[in-house]
């Protein structure tokens, strides 16, 4: 078999938290390519269902943690945003995501902050008009069948500190 026709080893699964194995072969392509990316996944997702995508916000306060938070390096009793948000189809109503984030507000600039403040955009879209260099790390991929989605968790640095964990759910029946 050529090199071309060989699947990549290091995506064909992944091991939730609870140490299933989810089978990515099973998962529609495009869910793969969400699941898998290391970018953002709103413009992706207005070209793939060629609608535009407006950002609900369900929740969002500043709030204490009550537990550590390893991902973004906090711990209990630090100060973060606790945000959650669906990306909804403008035309459809479809909720083809929804988002829970953890934000480290302290670390970002003013204009960061009032923007977020404002829930007038996704994360990642404020995070480009920001102009912050940033990278994505995916840490967890998983499915929940009882709600029939898969999901995945990663976490956004700059200058090498961690200052956001999503986790993003995308219900199976839409893809």
């Amino acid at each position: 078999m050529s090199a071309l026709n060989q699947k990549p080893s290091a995506i064909e699964s992944f091991q939730d938290i609870t140490n299933n194995l989810l089978d990515l072969a099973k998962i529609p392509a495009f869910l793969r390519v969400l699941l898998t990316t290391d970018g953002t996944v709103t413009k992706s997702l207005e070209a793939f269902f060629w609608e535009p995508l407006i950002v609900e916000t369900i929740s969002q306060n500043e709030t204490v943690l009550d537990e550590p938070a390893p991902y973004i390096e906090r711990d209990t009793g630090d100060r973060v945003v606790a945000r959650s948000v669906h990306l909804r189809g403008l035309q459809s109503n479809n909720i083809y995501v929804t988002a829970n984030s953890l934000i480290c507000i302290d670390v970002l600039n003013p204009q960061f902050q009032e923007d977020l403040r404002m829930q007038r955009l996704g994360i990642g879209e404020l995070l480009r008009e920001c102009n912050l260099e940033t990278y994505r790390q995916i840490l967890e991929v998983g499915e929940d069948r009882r709600k029939d989605e898969v999901w995945r968790t990663y976490r956004i640095v700059t200058e090498h500190h961690p200052f956001i964990q999503i986790t993003e759910h995308f219900p199976l029946s839409l893809y």
